[in-house]
């Protein structure tokens, strides 16, 4: 699977939430190629913006994470700024501070 392809499937796969790529096509291109070599590494598609250790602790961030519902609730974009509501899906400058909400045990 090449970078581009991850991204059509997570962006269909998002617009069935109301979700969309975050509108910084680099950016969203360099998590794509970071969420396939943790692939490579972990064997799944785990998030790039956090540790990984191993199956059982890393199933919350497995991409699209559980925090990614809460995080665009809150902030309009997710932990990695690769998903973000309707309202924001144009602005390729829109990089809010979005707090972690994985807990601190699923970090060890």
């Amino acid at each position: 699977m090449t970078p581009q392809s991850l991204l059509k499937v997570l962006k269909a796969t998002a617009e069935q939430k109301g979700y969309f790529l975050h509108a910084d096509e680099e950016h969203c291109l360099a998590t794509a190629e970071s969420l396939l070599e943790n692939k490579q590494r972990y064997g799944y598609l785990c998030c790039p913006c956090r540790l990984a250790t191993s199956l059982d602790k890393d199933k919350d961030i497995i991409c699209p994470c559980i925090y990614r519902d809460a995080d665009i609730h809150e902030y309009g974009a997710c932990f990695c700024m690769l998903f973000v509501d309707a309202e924001h899906r144009d602005d390729p400058d829109f990089f809010p501070d979005v707090d972690e909400r994985r807990p601190p045990e699923n970090m060890d």
